[in-house]
């Protein structure tokens, strides 16, 4: 049965209402580093990475030390927003954090997006590292735990979070390292 590690983000240079794609800052470079030592002795296993810089640049310490290139993978994107008005893009995501899936049903694409991301987790048949969001991590979690709240936890920047692929069906293995985190 297959383990997905998945990693949040180094922290970024900018957050979700600053930067479309902001990449790493110092810290976030610093957790990449240290993500990819804690994770080092597991591999080579496939790396897959959200297309956002901020996940590229975060799975790139590993991917190096592996001597392998990074699969980009769409679904595991960030949330997709119905503005590109950074300002608004942020008001938006405060409240929809505050929602269950079933309010949110309605909202265009989120279900969609939800749906293909945890149905791609559901088709992994090896191990595997994937770099990715805090709402993604969050909809895999929902998804393994049957929570219905966009938000179970709090994943840090740079923690992993590890969960099991058994017929297509997600159980959770271990929530990874929380804190008082910033969207971003």
């Amino acid at each position: 049965m297959p383990i997905i590690h998945l990693v949040r983000h180094g922290k970024a240079a900018a957050g979700f209402g600053a930067h479309a794609d902001p990449g790493l800052d110092d810290t976030g470079r610093e957790q990449a580093e240290a993500t990819a030592a804690a994770l080092a002795s597991l591999g080579p296993l496939p790396i897959y990475s959200s297309p956002l810089a901020r996940a590229r640049e975060t799975a790139a310490p590993l991917a190096e030390r592996w001597g392998i290139t990074p699969v980009i993978e769409p679904r595991v994107a960030e949330i997709p927003s119905p503005t590109e008005d950074l300002a608004d893009r942020a008001r938006w995501l405060a409240g929809v954090m505050q929602r269950t899936w079933p309010s949110l049903e309605r909202e265009p694409g989120l279900a969609d997006w939800r749906d293909a991301m945890v149905s791609w987790v559901g088709t992994q048949t090896q191990d595997c590292v994937v770099f990715c969001h805090f709402i993604a991590i969050n909809v895999i979690v929902g998804a393994a735990t049957g929570a219905p709240a966009l938000i179970s936890f709090r994943p840090d920047n740079g923690s992993i979070t590890q969960v099991q692929v058994e017929g297509g069906a997600l159980s959770l293995v271990e929530m990874g390292r929380e804190a008082g985190t910033h969207v971003n």
